[in-house]
């Protein structure tokens, strides 16, 4: 239940921020969010006294567009509509917008927006020119790269260009530039420091996206034969004994992801900035360990594109200005950077596409005009072999529907407070005909509202 806060106190300091992205991490894998096999003491807290926003979507489940969705507010078929685009250099982004306003940006780890082809080579050895950086004044990051034990990042360093192996496990070592990143901005406890302006900074990890590996003292935690399968995990022996040994490996990753996000706030806490920087931890989308047959992303399933969505910090002393508890609107991709700008008071720009849902943690932002259901697609296939591999759209309602089709017909419709596991498929039954017309209306005007050239079926 969302809990408002009850005191404004104006003349604040301008408030930092920072974002934390998994790669292939579904709303289920936390403890906050009612996993039974993993434990993330550290995002429990944050879910704790900031807002879970659990119904939180990836409006396009596979990791370029998402990315570019998340960075300009704008729909994949307006920004980068397949995997391995790039983003437009012209393109302006969150990281532009704050510059404007006085804010340091930094970036540290994936980008995957530069569209470099694999087939080329490792993407982790691409470097990216500053002007293909989407606005951010400090970079160490890399294109994409699945390997977490051999990540090599560029940026500059005292004015010098360097490519450089990371000497550890990408999470733990990406974590670490941020830290020093932060250390570097805020005087040391009990001393005077000159002040530094704001800053907008992005931690982006490949994990838990597959191969599904972690250190050691994380993996030894999980062996697969106990980990508790979803209750939509078909029983074949084969699809169960792969999603065991994929989820062993994916909660490793996670659980370290959250040790590492306990070493943020550590850090922001003995820095005496917790209490001003909103941290928000999201991810790019999910991952379908087996559900329904399927395996990684790319289908509207809740397993693929419900991601979590925690804004929180702590409140400031002596005042209650932040909200708390959980909110179920339908936050979507293209919502991410609004309600980041709306998170310190700035008005998002008109090039932006998403809704600003600030007013849930912030209340005295006012309500911006909200959506009744979040849109999703998937426009250029992928060739994932063991998930959906042709387009699709749908949308997923606030009061609690999802529904999805191909161009040549209706695909998917799930009453999701009924079946929250998507087991009965209503699209097909004709005592429902009223609402999948409902619903694919609703549906068509997305398509045209966002100049979507996508050809919808007629229904009968």
């Amino acid at each position: 239940m969302f809990v408002p806060p009850v005191m404004y106190m104006s003349n604040q300091e301008q408030p930092n921020v920072i974002w934390i992205i998994a790669d292939q991490l579904p709303a289920h894998a936390l403890s906050c969010n009612g996993n039974p096999d993993v434990n993330t003491p550290n995002i429990d807290r944050l879910a704790l006294t900031g807002i879970n926003f659990t119904n939180a979507s990836a409006g396009y489940p596979l990791c370029c567009p998402f990315r570019g969705s998340m960075l300009t507010s704008k729909y994949p078929h307006h920004c980068v509509n397949r995997h391995e685009g790039q983003l437009n250099p012209e393109q302006e982004t969150i990281a532009h917008v704050f510059n404007k306003q006085g804010y340091d940006t930094a970036y540290f780890g994936k980008w995957h927006l530069d569209g470099f082809p694999e087939w080329l080579g490792r993407a982790t050895m691409h470097v990216i020119p500053p002007e293909r950086r989407g606005g951010f004044r400090m970079w160490m990051a890399y294109e994409n790269n699945n390997s977490q034990w051999d990540t090599w990042v560029h940026g500059e360093k005292a004015g010098e260009k360097v490519h450089y192996r990371l000497p550890g496990y990408e999470t733990d070592e990406l974590t670490t530039l941020l830290i020093n990143y932060i250390k570097k901005r805020t005087p040391a406890p009990g001393k005077q420091g000159e002040a530094h302006e704001p800053f907008f900074a992005v931690l982006s990890v490949q994990p838990p996206h597959n191969p599904y590996i972690a250190p050691a003292k994380f993996m030894k935690r999980f062996n697969p034969s106990q980990i508790h399968l979803r209750e939509n995990v078909p029983s074949v022996p084969e699809i169960q004994e792969t999603a065991r040994k994929e989820l062993a490996g994916a909660y490793a990753m996670i659980e370290n992801l959250d040790w590492n996000i306990g070493r943020i706030l550590d850090t922001l806490s003995s820095s005496n900035i917790l209490h001003n920087t909103h941290v928000i931890i999201f991810s790019d989308h999910g991952d379908m360990h087996g559900s329904h047959g399927y395996f990684k992303k790319t289908t509207p399933y809740s397993e693929s594109i419900n991601i979590p969505l925690i804004i929180s910090g702590e409140k400031p002393m002596g005042y209650d200005m932040r909200g708390v508890g959980t909110v179920q609107v339908p936050f979507n991709h293209v919502d991410i950077a609004p309600t980041t700008l709306g998170l310190c008071g700035i008005e998002k720009p008109e090039w932006m596409e998403g809704t600003d849902y600030s007013r849930y943690r912030i209340r005295t932002r006012k309500k911006d005009e909200e959506p009744d259901s979040a849109y999703l697609q998937y426009i250029v296939p992928t060739g994932h072999r063991n998930c959906v591999d042709k387009p699709w759209r749908g949308i997923v309602t606030r009061d609690g529907w999802k529904y999805a089709c191909f161009s040549n017909g209706e695909w998917l419709m799930f009453n999701l407070e009924d079946d929250p596991f998507e087991q009965v498929n209503l699209a097909h039954q004709s005592q429902h005909v009223n609402k999948k017309h409902q619903l694919h209306e609703l549906l068509k005007r997305w398509v045209m509202h966002t100049g979507d050239d996508f050809p919808l079926p007629t229904l009968k």
